[in-house]
């Protein structure tokens, strides 16, 4: 027979997720290759959420989208190990900063499309997540300098790819 506690923790863990599924959602889903890709990690997500809790973690909005940065990730990683070409993985991105134009947005997707997987991972979490690079770092699990280097090489592939889709030089 559950506890009042037992009850309480489900009321809150409850609330809670009415509260953050659309934030949650709304991020993997603008990340990901597919709705249901977005759906499963959206799970996982909350899946770890209540384990977390269990374990006397502080759960909130932010704590739940640092999960799911983790959880799509992850995600890459092990579509990066099963497949050498993801090229397919990620073709949605969010429009540039200040921008509701759709034009914008396509032109980023496409251009996104066309770079590397590692490419846009590391684009992603620093620009459109806005992570400062020694995150990027380590979400990627490589030093500063190689992190670095990385974006150097993809913020310069972004520009070509751009550049090819409007036919001309960068």
């Amino acid at each position: 027979m559950p506890t009042p506690d037992d009850e309480r923790t489900v009321s809150a863990l409850l609330q809670l997720y009415d509260e953050a599924l659309p934030h949650v959602y709304g991020y993997l889903v603008r990340r990901c290759d597919d709705p249901a890709t977005a759906e499963d990690l959206t799970a996982d997500t909350f899946m770890a959420a209540v384990d977390a809790h269990r374990r006397g973690t502080e759960i909130g909005v932010p704590w739940l989208i640092g999960t799911a940065r983790h959880k799509l990730v992850d995600h890459w990683r092990r579509i990066g190990r099963q497949r050498e070409a993801m090229e397919e993985l990620w073709a949605a991105a969010d429009p540039p900063a200040g921008s509701d134009d759709p034009v914008d947005a396509l032109h980023v997707r496409e251009t996104m499309a066309r770079l590397t997987p590692h490419h846009r991972l590391a684009l992603t979490l620093r620009y459109l997540d806005g992570l400062p690079v020694v995150q990027v770092a380590s979400h990627l699990s490589r030093s500063l300098h190689a992190t670095e280097s990385l974006l150097v090489r993809a913020r310069a592939a972004y520009r070509q790819a751009a550049a090819d889709l409007e036919g001309g030089e960068p």
